[in-house]
């Protein structure tokens, strides 16, 4: 979703009389941040049919077709000139209603999952966030390295402010922890366990997610420390976290292949492990560059400690996955999306 709004911004940026519509899934919160956004917003039924049981599979097919059908509703109402696919089973009814009008899809994490290998068939241009994931791909001729699109005000904050909004202090290592939009239970917990051991070290910003908030505010009255900085969510000020931090522990999720080389941040990956493998492949590709490295979730408890001060204790060592990691940033990705959206856009113009 945010990488959908990154190139949006990109897109408003590059052609002032933009017409959009984002059209998403039932409920959730993707309806609610892409409002706030100030972009128009529709909702059409989805479900996935890969890996469903018997069971479930014959509603799941009946929900897409019903995703269909909307979708052509939408189409014929809206008439758009192109339309961007970042992804996930909700843009497959789109994509079918939708296969006539000229389409970019973006691929955000290394490996593409299955909704996004469907999507292929019908994309005339496909934007990669690393030329590694060209290798899961047939039709080479369609593939644009372009990077991970970010949002511009992640990268409006100096180290000397992000520090200051977040009540930092500048002469002390600040350690990022950070699950994703709803946390991550096993990082969390691994955390507090050590976070006595971890404070010597660091002060620590530890975006916790709501789910388990009521756990980490107990924690932070219990022990009122003035280097732990626990927070549920960040929205605006995720960008200040990221530049003052000097090390990063999170999942390994699309994000980290375009925000962390943006900011140059190094850090300590945990793959969520069970979700296929996606997040192993992307901390493999950054691993492989010399820009993180890797501990198994099963393994926290007992490495999370060796692995955060063998890195915070070693300035030079962190300071060489700073330079690699930087070496991947692809701050124009959106500004290059956007334009292939417009130059397709154009194409069809021209044709008709």
């Amino acid at each position: 979703m945010y990488p959908a709004l990154a190139v949006h911004k990109a897109l408003t940026a590059q052609q002032a009389n933009l017409e959009t519509l984002w059209v998403g899934g039932e409920g959730g919160m993707e309806e609610r941040l892409v409002q706030r956004a100030g972009i128009p917003f529709r909702a059409i039924p989805a479900a996935g049919v890969h890996g469903v049981g018997l069971r479930q599979l014959p509603g799941n097919v009946a929900k897409l077709g019903r995703g269909v059908l909307a979708a052509r509703r939408i189409l014929r109402e809206f008439r758009p000139d192109v339309l961007f696919f970042t992804g996930g089973y909700v843009a497959v009814p789109m994509a079918l209603a939708g296969h006539r009008i000229p389409t970019v899809l973006y691929v955000p994490d290394i490996e593409p999952g299955l909704a996004l290998k469907t999507l292929a068939t019908f994309a005339d241009r496909i934007a990669l966030t690393a030329p590694e994931s060209s290798r899961y791909f047939t039709r080479q001729a369609r593939l644009v390295v372009t990077g991970y699109p970010t949002r511009p005000e992640l990268s409006a904050w100096t180290r000397s402010e992000a520090r200051r909004a977040l009540n930092l202090r500048a002469e002390i290592p600040v350690l990022l922890v950070f699950g994703g939009s709803k946390g991550a239970r096993s990082i969390n917990r691994a955390v507090l366990a050590h976070l006595p051991a971890l404070l010597e070290m660091a002060q620590v910003v530890h975006i916790s997610g709501e789910l388990d908030w009521p756990e980490v505010e107990k924690m932070a009255r219990d022990l009122d420390h003035p280097h732990y900085h626990p927070l549920p969510y960040l929205h605006e000020e995720m960008g200040a976290a990221l530049a003052a931090a000097d090390l990063a522990l999170s999942r390994a999720g699309a994000s980290t292949l375009g925000e962390y080389p943006l900011f140059g941040l190094p850090s300590i990956l945990v793959p969520y492990p069970h979700a296929w493998r996606y997040q192993k492949v992307n901390a493999d590709y950054l691993v492989q560059n010399g820009a993180a490295i890797l501990l198994e979730d099963a393994r926290l408890t007992t490495d999370l400690l060796p692995a955060v001060r063998a890195l915070l204790l070693d300035p030079a060592r962190l300071e060489a996955m700073r330079t690699a990691v930087r070496s991947l940033a692809r701050p124009q990705a959106a500004t290059e999306i956007g334009r292939l959206l417009l130059d397709l856009a154009e194409e069809r113009s021209k044709a008709c």
